[in-house]
This record gives C-alpha cells, structure tokens and sequence, in this order.
C-alpha cells in the first residue's frame, strides 16, 4: 500500500456531548503525531455545512493546551450542524452538494476526513467515501461514533453516553432527596423527562441512581415499551400510598400502544424531518393529576444533560479520545468507509478496545435496549442493564477550574483562505 500524503479535515455534526470535543482532541493529537503524511490539519465549521461554505480553520494554529483542554471542554468546539444530503428526497440539492464537497476536497488536497457524529453523520460519512469510489479521488473517511442517545449499532455503547446517565441519575438522586423531604400525606409526584428519541438507553440509565428498592426513581418510561396509562397509573398510586411521593422518568420518544410518539409535534419537524419531540412530562403531569388528584411537578433536564462536562465520566472521556486516535491510525492503515466501535472485553473489572464497523452496517440504523433487559412489567431496567451501564459513569475528573468555575477552552479559529467562488 502506497503512502498517501495530503492534509486532513475533521468536523462534527448532530446534538453535541460532554465529551465530542474529546474525540476532536484525540483526531488531532494523534493526527500531529504524522507529519511526514498528515500534512495541514484543518477543522470544519459547523459540520457538513461548513464545509460546503468552504469554512475551515487552521488547527495546527492552535495552541497544544487548548487540544488539550478540549477533553473537558462541553457542546461542539468547532461548531456542528444538522444538515443531510439526501438523494431520495432532494436528489439534485445533493449531487450539487457532492459537488461542491469534492471541489473543496481537491482545492485543500483533502486526503484524510474524520466526521464525528450519529446515525444522520455516519451516514453522511459512507455517502463521502461511496462518492471518493465514485470519483477515483483517493481519499480516507473513517466515522467517530457519538451520541447521548447510545443509539448506535455495532457497537458496545457511544462517547457521551456514560456521561449523560452520570450526571442524570445523579439530578434524580438529588431531586428526590427534595421531594421525598416534602412528602406529606397528601402525596407528591416529580416527572423527570430526559433526552433520546425513540430509544430508552438515556432514561434507563437513570436507574444507577438506586441503592435500594424504595429510592427512586420508581418508574422510567422506556420508548421500547409501549405506554400504557391504566398500568402507569396504578404503579404511581401504589408508590404514593406507600412512600408519599413517586419520581417518574420519562424518555422524550415514549410510544403509545399504536406506535406513536407520545409528545410527538408532527407540525414542527427537525432539519432530518423527525418531528418534533417536547411535553412528554408535562401530558403525563396532566394524567397524574386529573386520574389520581396527586400534586404532580415535572422537570426537564433538556440541553443541560448533554452539556454537563462539570461530571463527565472519565472513563467516558477517555473512550472518546480514543476513538479520536483510533480513527486516525486506522486511515493511515489504508481503512476507509468504517467506524470507530468500542468493544467490551469484561465489564467486571471493565476492559475494552477499539475495532472498526463497515460504515453500511451503522448508516441510518437504530439500535434499542433488548427486552429482555427491562423488568417483566416494564417499568424499570434489570441487573443486565445495571451490569451493562454501572462500568461507563465511573472516574471522577480533574476539573480545571478558574475562580472557582470550571475552566473551558476555546479555540482560536485561524481561517484557512478559501480558494473557490462563494458556494449558490
């Protein structure tokens, strides 16, 4: 295999994590480790879209402490974006898309690419490197996995999970210390709802926070299982009659016995055409209320979970950085059209690695809890579960802090001149 020399882009795209930038970090130190091949290592504003406006900053300008404080730092550092090119519905916008991508590509001698993102960004990814085949344009695509969601298959889990359910299950703690010490005979019920679409990883994981039967939460709705109200109802009361007060979590994507989604706005729909998801929470609030007359608050945890870098998991961080490296070492092996994939090797005590998944097996497929890791009646997550997601929230980081805050970077963003007309 001949050695391909040339420079290198990396971008993020879709819902950011605490730890994204942790895989941006690892993309570019190991990426710096390879100048005799990896010669400009350039980032994309803004993700896909970015780069079709020819947005690209010079990170070799960056100070090596800001790559490195990257790996607390949370949200997307250089920028993200939820832009699909896509060649069933707009089938012309995307072949001029491709185009444009390509005359960006070959005007920055692009030879290496690092896309780091979820289902729509992987799919984007293998789209790229099918178009590279296509056009005889030698040219790396590996995808970073990433989303809270944990959504991804192939594999074991994705960066950013671990440290959502951390800092969940650690917001469901805390709130019931709250609400059980106000608990009165009249009864009180708290309605957590969390993040992750159709798929019930993020609300499950908040079941870590239980050390006994009775602490909460007491119910988790799992958009695996279809909701059903007069079970749910009878759940609440019961928890009520016996401790006075009931937390409730609830995944955003919860399903109706029909298959649709419960919160669902079909009248707003997201830039990938998924309608719109909010008020899980609060139409299950209006049930508790009306059916059972119990005082009913709701909470939701919203941009904040995914932003919490404050209690990321360190094992967390470090799986993400190096899935970051991983992918670098793999494109300088020749690889492209895969995916960098965690792989568990024990879960007590915790081993993994790295491997690669063909990017046609992670493209635009939705991977949810198994059944048979939910509780017969389901309502909570099982031990299967708890053995499976106890491992991804350990380690405590070492927070740089400033003045008492904790100590995020930013980069500097030194623009590379462009060389194509303005994109139409």
């Amino acid at each position: 295999m001949s050695e391909l020399v040339g420079n290198m882009l990396v971008a993020q795209s879709g819902g950011p994590t605490a730890v994204i930038n942790a895989s941006v970090a690892g993309v570019i130190q190991e990426a710096g480790k390879h100048p005799e091949v990896i010669e400009e290592i350039y980032g994309g504003l803004n993700g896909i879209l970015g780069i079709l406006n020819e947005e690209l900053i010079d990170l070799n300008d960056e100070k090596s402490r800001a790559i490195e404080g990257l790996k607390h730092t949370p949200a997307a550092a250089l920028g993200t974006c939820r832009y699909k090119i896509d060649f069933k519905k707009k089938p012309n916008q995307a072949a001029k898309d491709m185009d444009r991508l390509f005359d960006v590509f070959m005007g920055h001698n692009i030879r290496y690419f690092f896309y780091a993102g979820g289902n729509d960004s992987q799919d984007t990814a293998n789209k790229i490197h099918d178009e590279a085949l296509k056009r005889k344009f030698e040219m790396r695509v590996i995808g970073v996995p990433k989303t809270i969601d944990n959504d991804l298959p192939h594999t074991d889990h994705c960066p950013g999970f671990g440290s959502v359910i951390k800092y969940n299950a650690a917001t469901v703690m805390e709130v019931a210390a709250d609400v059980s010490s106000m608990a009165t005979d009249d009864g009180a019920c708290c309605i957590v709802e969390v993040m992750g679409r159709g798929a019930g990883w993020i609300a499950a994981g908040t079941v870590l926070a239980k050390r006994s039967p009775n602490d909460a939460p007491h119910i988790i709705l799992l958009p695996e299982i279809p909701f059903d109200e007069a079970a749910f109802l009878a759940k609440v009361k019961m928890v009520v009659d016996e401790l006075k007060y009931c937390i409730v979590v609830v995944g955003e994507g919860l399903k109706d016995a029909s298959g649709k989604e419960f919160a669902a706005d079909t009248t707003k729909l997201d830039s990938f055409g998924h309608p719109v998801l909010s008020g899980a929470a609060e139409r299950l609030a209006e049930i508790v209320s009306a059916k059972l007359g119990t005082k009913t608050r709701t909470i939701k945890l919203g941009y904040a979970q995914r932003a919490a870098a404050h209690f990321a998991s360190e094992t967390d961080v470090e799986e993400a950085t190096a899935c970051g490296s991983a992918a670098v070492r793999a494109a300088l092996d020749g690889k492209s059209g895969f995916m960098v994939k965690l792989v568990r090797l024990s879960s007590n005590p915790y081993r993994w690695t790295t491997d690669l998944e063909d990017l046609n097996h992670i493209a635009n497929v939705e991977h949810l809890i198994p059944r048979d890791w939910i509780s017969a009646d389901g309502f909570l997550p099982n031990e299967k579960f708890v053995e499976y997601a106890q491992p991804l929230i350990e380690g405590e980081l070492h927070l740089p802090t400033e003045r008492g805050l904790p100590k995020f970077v930013t980069l500097e963003k030194n623009r590379v001149e462009k060389k194509l007309p303005s994109r139409s």
